[in-house]
This record gives structure tokens, sequence and C-alpha cells, in this order.
């Protein structure tokens, strides 16, 4: 990873009379991880040096409006599968775009988009053609994982957020030499502790002194949704006056009807009026502020942006120990980490943050602090200037000479 001398380094020699010519191309700007990391770069990159556009499958999403409100493009190229006429014809309409702006550099975010995009800006011979790989490939079929290391291999370089993910890619036969890792990042100051909050109580239907335990998530069957309400089940009965929020929704067709499977689990379960699904919300801050504790019982991650976010808020975080999710916790010193899919492990965890809330805001303390040393917007910002300007420097034939998925 670069150092800050090579970062800064970097930015002095880009200075340049033209600004680099950079799309991004995502499939929404839906909430979610990557879209929030997607919208926080748009807003960081130095605009004296970037000229910044956007390429997306679906122009939707609640990011949309912060991504316009700073005058950027947004084209839409909506297919509905990935192969057949109308797909390739929306793929050429996109290469001709990249070839009539003078796109220098190409940079798709996860399976769709990579996809859908790489082909395309080879056939335009963009300059620089970059992939990002967000997580372990958990929500794809063995098929998909196949499709997305065969155009990977048509990008000079995949960038990825944990060390997780680039272990991963690698035991999937990508070259590691082609690889960064660049963590995310954040933006601190959205995050300043501001104590309970009894409005947000009041609009929530909350008692005012109950304990909060909140997972904050995309409504997804990987997220181990299931497991943090039978986790709650078990909390419930040893704390009394404990409550439980689900915050988030789905994007996915059939996202209502397992939203209703959910709720119909917690009723199951007896937790009645004791959780709330919130569905999305824009003050992410605004909640981590108010809870005890923040859990995150994933069965796959990247590099979560949850866990970050709640560290950020100095909120105690309770986490299965999957992806890069060690990469951000070190367990019991800034927060507590388990296996996957252990109901039991994961009740102990939460148990001990609302037992011992002393210890447990200390956690938080050094939780916050951590990203503030490691996890700064900065620095994420910096890094992948640093990396854009480095790729477009360097000669395509080095770029290419070894291709992932080839071994």
């Amino acid at each position: 990873m670069p150092t800050r001398s090579t970062l800064d380094s970097g930015r002095a020699s880009a200075s340049v009379a033209d600004r680099i010519r950079l799309l991004t191309f995502t499939t929404l700007f839906a909430i979610g991880g990557t879209e929030r990391h997607v919208a926080s770069l748009a807003g960081g990159l130095d605009h004296s040096r970037f000229e910044l556009e956007f390429g997306c499958l679906r122009r939707s999403g609640e990011f949309l409006e912060q991504i316009q409100a700073r005058g950027l493009t947004v084209n839409e190229y909506a297919v509905a599968r990935l192969y057949g006429p109308h797909t390739v014809a929306q793929q050429i309409r996109f290469s001709r775009h990249l070839r009539r702006r003078r796109i220098q550099i190409m940079h798709s975010y996860n399976f769709y988009p990579n996809v859908f995009a790489i082909p395309a800006a080879r056939l335009a011979r963009t300059p620089v053609v970059l992939a990002s790989i967000r997580d372990t490939g958990a929500y794809l079929t063995r098929r998909q994982r196949r499709v997305q290391r065969l155009a990977c291999r048509f990008a000079d370089h995949i960038l990825v957020n944990a060390e997780a993910v680039r272990q991963w890619l690698t035991t999937e036969g990508y070259d590691p030499t082609r690889i960064s890792v660049i963590r995310n990042g954040l933006d601190l100051s959205r995050f300043a502790p501001a104590g309970d909050d009894p409005a947000l109580r009041r609009e929530l239907g909350l008692p005012a002194d109950a304990p909060l335990v909140a997972m904050l998530s995309r409504l997804s069957r990987m997220k181990g949704i299931e497991d943090f309400l039978d986790t709650a089940a078990v909390v419930a009965e040893r704390f009394k006056d404990a409550h439980f929020l689900v915050i988030g929704d789905t994007i996915d067709p059939d996202g209502p009807r397992y939203r209703r499977e959910l709720e119909d689990r917690a009723v199951r379960l007896g937790l009645g009026k004791r959780v709330v699904f919130t569905g999305f919300r824009l003050d992410v801050p605004r909640l981590l502020s108010t809870v005890a504790v923040s859990v995150l019982p994933s069965l796959s991650e990247g590099l979560s942006n949850t866990i970050l976010e709640s560290m950020a808020a100095g909120t105690p975080v309770v986490a299965t120990r999957v992806g890069g999710s060690a990469e951000a916790l070190e367990d019991g010193v800034d927060g507590l980490l388990v296996p996957p899919q252990d109901s039991a492990a994961l009740s102990r965890a939460i148990g001990w943050v609302l037992e011992y809330p002393e210890a447990s805001r200390e956690l938080g303390r050094r939780a916050r602090a951590r990203v503030a040393e490691e996890f700064s917007l900065e620095r994420m910002i910096r890094e992948t200037e640093c990396l854009y300007a480095r790729l477009l420097e360097s000669p395509p034939r080095r770029r290419r000479m070894a291709s992932p998925g080839a071994r």
C-alpha cells in the first residue's frame, strides 16, 4: 500500500494542465456499503485533477441526488440480464461513450458492473480499466465467479477493500501482483458522539431508558439477520428491558417477501414490539449515538462500512469473524468478534456489553480512535488518487502482461 510520501509525490507529479477523465461505473445508488463508498469518493476526489462522471445499470437510489448535486453526469445503461442482443447494444453504446468522451480511466464496482463494463471499456481502448471487488464472493454462484474472473482478465488492475478479499481472489486464480488493497474510509466528523436522542426513541416507539441492540444492514440472507433475531430472543429473556432494531431494507425484487419472513420470525420468537424494523435510514450517525451495541452477524463480508461507522460513533461492536472484520476490529480491544452462525457466542457477547456498560464504552472509545488513525476518508481518497495516477502513468504492456485466472 502506498506510503504517505508516495501519496504526496503522486499528488504533485500528477498536476497536469488537463484533468484526468475518470468514469465510475456502478449498479445503482441505493443505500449500501459500495454505494456510500462511491458517493464519498466522488465528493472527496481532487476535482482540479479528475474530471469525474458516472455510468450505472439503474439510475436510482438515495445517493443519486447527492451525486447530481455536485453537477456530475450520470448515464444509465439499463439491462435485464448480462447477455443477449439488448445487452450487447448497451455495451456498444457505453463503449462509444467512453471513446467519444476520451475517458482515461474506467473504474467498475462489483459483479454486474464488472461483467458489463470491462469488455466495453476494452473495446473502446480505454487506457486504464480498473475493477473493484469488495467481498469474498459469497453472493455469487460458481458460474458467476467464473464469469467475473474471465471479465477481470481484461482489466488492467483490481482494487479490493480488504486483505481478506485479496487472499480470496488469489485462491481463485487471480494474479496477486495486479491486486491492490485500499481499505474503506469515512468522515469521522459525521459521527461525533451525541448521546441518547429522546426524539428518535419517540419516533420509533421505543421506551426512554431501554438499552437498544441494533443491526445495521441491507436485508440479505448472507447478513445473518435470522441469527440476530434468534439471538435477540435469548438476550430478551435475560435483559427484560432490552429492545432491538433492524436498520435497513432491501432493493431485491423479492425483498418485501423476505422482510415479511423476518417479521414473522420475530413474532414466532415472542419478540413482539421489542424488535423494530426501521427500513432504510439516512440518519445513521444519529441512530448509532443512541444504541448500546451494534451487531453485525454476517456470514460473509469484505470490509464492512457498518463496522467502521459504528466504531466511528464510539458504539461498542459485536461482529462475526468473517472476511475483513478482523482487519477493522481487534477482539477484546476495540470490539468483540465471534464465530459466524454461533448464536450462543453472539448472545454471550451482546450480554457482556449490556452487563458491563462502562467497560463497553471503553471499547467504543478505542474503536473511534482506531478509525481516526487507520480508516479516515482523507487517507482512502489519497490512496485511490495515487493508484489512478500510477496506473495511468505505467506502460499498458506492463499492466497487461499477466492475466488473473490464467493459472
